[in-house]
């Protein structure tokens, strides 16, 4: 029996914006018609044009793979058809939309996961996204906008893309193409205008947008150059030998995920590795409320790809030192802790003592920038 052939995996290519009406589709329309001219068999595998004239015209001569239709509760819904994708083995499929949800029954939950599995069969893939749907930048953006966004996306989807395109546009430029009806219908636009689409949330969108690209380029420039012969690598990688890892510690309640998500943008900037530590104090009961954060947590670490450790002790600086040592950790950030209160007012605070215990470890006390405004605190839980 002849052996199956073995497919190289397709090549993902995403074009991200600040926002919606940015021109990320048209853009990767333009690009399927060039391969299509170059030869290559291309298909549009899901296009979403929201209305938009402009798009649909551009789309005009490239084949279009048809949605299935799934039924969900009283309604009949679509989504894309992955099966006939696969079946129609395209070399290049174009998939809008990265961070869809998809309705129960599709092949998969996620839009992206059936991006992957086009990649896994050796279809390259051209994708959409905006920058509000890192899960990494939820708590950011939601300062930048007062809008919490539902979509998200694990970072490291756009860490594994092949190439990375920012569609910019200046905030002034797309509230004129808003204003012309060129993004949404006429009757969302005062709607949009007065929320997500204000020139201080576009502008602040926008340099988000740009930072997060620069950090893609800067992470795949570093991984291009330690690629090429043995000793160039080991060359390379002499001067860093010593890596650096951060652990944060954090207690199940719902404020934790915010310096969960703040310690990973970290670890991402030193291209290190990320811990979350919970030193939970013997035979600890846990509320509903806090089976509930704890849940959440573990549910974020597994989407960021960071590891939560959980250790039993009642010294909470001695405990989070053990693990250090054996984590080989570089730096340790945590949040502001609560005000202490009786004779725990004349404790040390943990930051002292934890750098007392571990002279060559960076402790960083993350703060909660959503509390700015008004001037409260935020705090990690500490509590010993």
């Amino acid at each position: 029996m002849a052996d199956p052939i073995d497919h190289v995996q397709g090549r993902l290519k995403v074009f991200i914006g600040m926002a919606a009406g940015v021109g990320k589709t048209y853009r990767m329309l333009l690009e399927g018609h060039a391969e299509q001219e170059a030869g290559r068999d291309v298909v549009i595998g899901l296009l979403e044009t929201h209305g938009r004239v402009e798009t649909a015209r551009v789309a005009e001569g490239l084949p279009i793979v048809p949605r299935r239709h799934v039924r969900y509760r009283d309604a009949e819904l679509e989504e894309m058809d992955v099966s006939a994708i696969l079946g129609r083995a395209p070399e290049l499929c174009l998939v809008d939309e990265l961070a869809h949800t998809n309705v129960p029954g599709a092949e998969h939950a996620k839009r992206h996961e059936d991006i992957e599995a086009l990649l896994a069969a050796g279809i390259d893939v051209l994708s959409t996204l905006n920058v509000q749907h890192l899960e990494s930048l939820n708590d950011h953006i939601t300062e930048l906008s007062g809008i919490r966004v539902r979509e998200t996306i694990p970072d490291s989807i756009l860490g594994r893309a092949d190439e990375v395109v920012l569609i910019d546009l200046t905030p002034e430029a797309l509230l004129d193409r808003l204003r012309a009806g060129k993004v949404y219908p006429p009757e969302r636009i005062d709607a949009a205008l007065n929320n997500f689409f204000r020139i201080e949330n576009l502008s602040a969108l926008r340099e988000v947008a740009l930072r997060q690209v620069a950090e893609e380029v800067g992470a795949k420039r570093l991984t291009s150059e330690l690629v090429g012969s043995r000793e160039d690598s080991l060359a390379s990688a002499a001067p860093q030998a010593v890596g650096e890892r951060l652990l944060a510690l954090v207690e199940p309640y719902p404020g934790a995920q915010r310096l969960v998500r703040r310690a990973w943008r970290s670890a991402q900037r030193l291209g290190a590795g990320l811990d979350l530590l919970w030193v939970r104090a013997p035979g600890q009961e846990l509320s509903a409320d806090e089976q509930r954060s704890l849940a959440a947590l573990r549910q974020l670490a597994s989407v960021l790809g960071a590891r939560l450790l959980e250790e039993q002790s009642d010294d909470l600086a001695g405990a989070v030192a053990d693990v250090a040592a054996r984590r080989g950790t570089t730096y340790i950030l945590l949040g502001r802790s609560r005000p202490a209160r009786g004779l725990a007012r004349l404790r040390v605070p943990l930051p002292q003592r934890l750098m007392h215990r571990l002279p060559g470890v960076d402790v960083r006390i993350v703060a909660d920038r959503s509390q700015r405004a008004n001037g409260r605190d935020g705090g990690n839980g500490e509590a010993a």
